[in-house]
């Protein structure tokens, strides 16, 4: 099969502009993959081997560089003025009551709604502290 090499090489450019065309690294294991796969075709016809240099040299490619790119693509989070919310004492302003989807706190002088960490009804001006914040809501816990 004179043509294979040229399938392989097809498919490396295909994988590129995958590659090229997205933000992440996804398909740039294949890329060598297929390489590798079309310079088998100058040792073997057989069709099974070359398609196991190409999942080979991927699967190995992708578990050699993975840390790398792990640690290329990660990006921190951006603390926020919000954050510094998360384990401060509040008192609650309303009755939370998670069932009815209703409740509020007071921190730091602003009002936030708020729900219950552990679904528990919490009565009005009791002290809560804040554990966590989805949304627009902060989830508050019985101190």
């Amino acid at each position: 099969m004179e043509y294979m090499p040229y399938i392989w090489i097809g498919i490396a450019v295909l994988m590129g502009i995958i590659e090229a065309s997205t933000v992440q690294m996804v398909s740039i294991w294949f890329v060598l993959g297929s390489l590798a796969a079309s310079v088998s075709c100058i040792f073997t016809d057989n069709i099974y081997i070359q398609i196991s240099v190409f999942l080979i040299v991927s699967f190995a490619s992708l578990i050699a560089t993975r840390p790398f790119v792990k640690k290329l693509t990660k990006f921190g989070k951006i603390k926020t003025n919000l954050d510094s919310t998360v384990g401060k004492t509040a008192v609650v302003t309303s009755d939370i009551d998670n069932r009815k989807s209703q409740g509020a706190v007071s921190v730091g002088g602003k009002i936030w709604t708020a729900r219950s960490a552990d679904g528990k009804l919490i009565p009005k001006d009791s002290n809560v502290k804040v554990v966590s914040i989805e949304g627009v809501k902060l989830i508050v816990e019985i101190i």
